[in-house]
């Protein structure tokens, strides 16, 4: 169903509502019941929502087709313009804004709603009229509140949270559908039919394009049709060897959600073809719109470069406006009945495909105090619903006959070596899997006769972490590390285990580490019996600040994580590449956890299939699944698992010692001042020793 039939759709329920909000809201501007300083917020608002009904009229008759470049360009910067950085100062939607001219009390919850109002542009591009007109109407609810006087605080938060609550099955629903239904082709019929040589395409997508997604796009039209092909190979085939590896069976499945950022479109393409040869139809959503349905850490989905980091930054917990404990038990409840809906879609679901992007300045937040924050008990419900909500998926989409697969490709902004960045990249991606594969065996034959492994740090890295391992009753036939080469996640490089927690224990410090678009300055983890005990980095002068930074970002609001995964990076390749060109900070946690060993907070990598069994290449079953939290998934599952897993990597150039530490006592080296010592591992340090 593309966008202009869910329009024709939405005609026969909606429209008469929609043509009664825009034409009410039309009058707001010529209106002066409502005295300063709230007027001209409500202003600002209508004569946005005239934006929308007029780019939504312009869509759905075509005629942005015959707009030029320069046009849609015109036309997208007037869209975002007062969320950009520089206009981000005097904009309703900074909450410190919104505080100063309207006041503590109601400054930050209208700031909130307009930051929502503001996702109708996506809504017009895809021609969604319910979303709008729930939006418009909304609007005008809050405007009558103003008419007679200023209302307290209390009645505008009221109508928003009924607002939310009330339109959680509209919201919700459709994201459910979005992930996982073919029909709903928005996306896919921009790639599939447009001429991807006309840079105009780029802004049919609704997104703000900047640069970066003209740049990389008209690279991408540079190179030659196999190079194309390769890169979409690579990702493709390794999600086919995905399943291949973890013994699923693919032929059960019929989609495949694609999820990147703008500007690829000419390899997606040759991706959805390929994936269509394997008998999967693609799905593409965008990345999520409603606050009901954001993760505040990251969008998942396709997306473009944001307007403003700053802006995505101070409103990732707008939520907090609403949620309580009912919220929590509708969504739920809305959610279980979405997947009942689509569960024949759920079913034939394989899992999801992710390009990602590096290169990128990174973003160093400022703590907006007039931002909407979460309680206390609104991270407990949040958290809880994380792990009730990962229960119903895990019902729906069992996570035991599901694969995916990442890689991740440079753009423009990472500086005037970019093409010859990009084709290293390309050459990472591809590296030799039996090589790598052999090499690995070789470390992990050591790693197999320790029961702990000692991890220090060198030139000014203070880690000094022990891990334990899972003994082997029969080392013949079991293996704690498995033996990860190219498949779910490219590029190939590592070995890695699901520590037993206990005894597990030290310190884990990285000078400078990028997670996700943050840097972190001397980020610092203590683990006691495998468990977060202290954290803290340098970000900010107040120590408080980089804590709580830790506790969102890292932590995800948890109080404390275990220790989900150890493993030892083995892409010395990357690593040189990443030296030559000086952007080892600039690489996504995806190929710099392929650069050094590194260190998981949160679920292991085999959770909710943890009883699956996972062989290596040479045929031992990889044993390490489990850890003391996810078995009391036995007991209670809603205390097995936390639904996150970051990887935070040790560079070479900061790495030590790794040695494997044998039960009696003998000290086997596996990695010494940042080499690899092992008999068969040769090859890696050549790529270290010719930077």
């Amino acid at each position: 169903m593309n966008y202009r039939e869910l329009w024709n759709d939405d005609n026969t329920q909606i429209r008469e509502r929609y043509d009664l909000a825009m034409e009410r809201i039309a009058q707001i501007p010529s209106e002066e019941r409502i005295a300063e300083p709230f007027r001209e917020y409500f202003v600002q608002m209508a004569q946005f929502a005239g934006q929308i009904e007029e780019l939504a009229r312009l869509q759905l008759r075509e005629e942005l087709e015959s707009y030029s470049l320069e046009e849609l360009g015109k036309l997208n910067h007037a869209l975002y313009a007062d969320i950009l950085p520089e206009h981000y100062g005097e904009s309703y939607a900074n909450p410190a804004y919104a505080v100063e001219k309207l006041g503590e009390e109601l400054g930050a919850i209208l700031s909130a709603f307009y930051a929502q109002f503001r996702e109708a542009i996506v809504f017009a591009y895809e021609c969604r009229l319910t979303d709008i007109t729930i939006l418009s109407e909304t609007l005008i609810e809050i405007y009558n509140l103003f008419e007679e006087k200023v209302p307290q605080e209390k009645a505008v938060r009221d109508v928003l949270y009924w607002f939310f609550s009330d339109y959680t099955d509209v919201t919700l629903t459709y994201r459910i559908r979005e992930q996982l239904d073919p029909s709903l082709s928005f996306a896919r019929d921009i790639i599939m039919e447009s001429d991807l040589s006309d840079l105009r395409y780029l802004y049919r997508f609704g997104e703000y394009i900047s640069d970066a997604e003209l740049q990389i796009a008209g690279f991408l039209n540079t190179l030659p049709e196999e190079t194309i092909e390769k890169m979409a190979s690579t990702y493709t085939e390794g999600y086919r060897k995905g399943f291949e590896v973890m013994g699923r069976d693919l032929s059960r499945k019929k989609t495949v959600a694609i999820r990147y950022e703008l500007g690829f479109e000419r390899m997606i393409r040759a991706a959805i073809r390929q994936f269509s040869e394997m008998g999967l139809e693609t799905i593409l959503y965008r990345s999520a719109s409603w606050s009901v349905t954001k993760n505040p850490n990251r969008k998942i989905g396709y997306h473009a470069t944001p307007a403003n980091r700053q802006y995505d930054y101070d409103h990732r917990y707008d939520s907090a406006l609403y949620y309580d404990k009912a919220f929590k038990e509708r969504k739920l409840a809305v959610l279980r009945t979405a997947y009942e809906t689509y569960r024949k879609e759920a079913a034939s679901f394989a899992g999801p495909a992710v390009v990602e992007t590096f290169g990128e300045d990174g973003f160093c937040p400022v703590n907006c105090p007039q931002a909407y924050k979460l309680s206390e008990k609104q991270e407990e419900l949040t958290i809880a619903y994380a792990n009730e909500s990962m229960q119903v998926l895990n019902e729906y989409i069992p996570g035991d006959e599901t694969s995916f697969t990442i890689i991740a490709f440079p753009v423009p902004a990472i500086g005037a070596d970019f093409e010859e960045i990009f084709a290293e990249t390309i050459r990472i991606n591809t590296l030799d899997y039996e090589v790598y594969k052999g090499i690995q065996q070789h470390i992990i034959e050591v790693l197999d006769q320790a029961e702990q492994v000692h991890v220090t740090g060198r030139n000014g890295n203070e880690t000094d972490i022990r891990v334990s391992l899972h003994p082997l009753s029969d080392p013949s036939k079991q293996t704690n590390f498995e033996n990860c080469v190219a498949d779910v996640n490219i590029p190939l490089g590592e070995v890695f285990t699901s520590p037993i927690l206990a005894k597990t224990t030290g310190l884990l410090h990285v000078s400078q580490v990028y997670l996700g678009d943050i840097q972190f300055k001397n980020l610092r983890i203590r683990f006691e019996d495998g468990m977060v005990a202290e954290y803290s980095c340098d970000n900010f002068e107040d120590p408080e600040e980089g804590r709580q930074l830790i506790r969102q970002q890292i932590l995800k609001n948890h109080d404390t994580l275990p220790m989900g995964e150890f493993a030892i990076g083995t892409n010395t390749t990357a690593y040189a590449m990443a030296q030559k060109f000086g952007i080892v900070e600039k690489l996504p946690i995806l190929i710099a956890e392929k650069m050094g060993p590194h260190f998981a907070v949160g679920d292991t990598c085999y959770s909710w299939s943890e009883d699956s069994p996972m062989y290596n290449p040479d045929g031992r079953e990889v044993i390490a699944r489990d850890n003391e939290i996810s078995l009391l998934r036995k007991e209670d599952v809603s205390k097995a698992y936390f639904g996150c897993h970051l990887d935070i990597t040790i560079p070479y150039s900061e790495l030590g010692d790794i040695t494997a530490v044998c039960a009696d006592r003998r000290e086997l080296p596996v990695i010494r001042e940042g080499r690899f010592v092992i008999a068969g591992t040769e090859e890696l340090n050549r790529a270290l020793d010719e930077q």
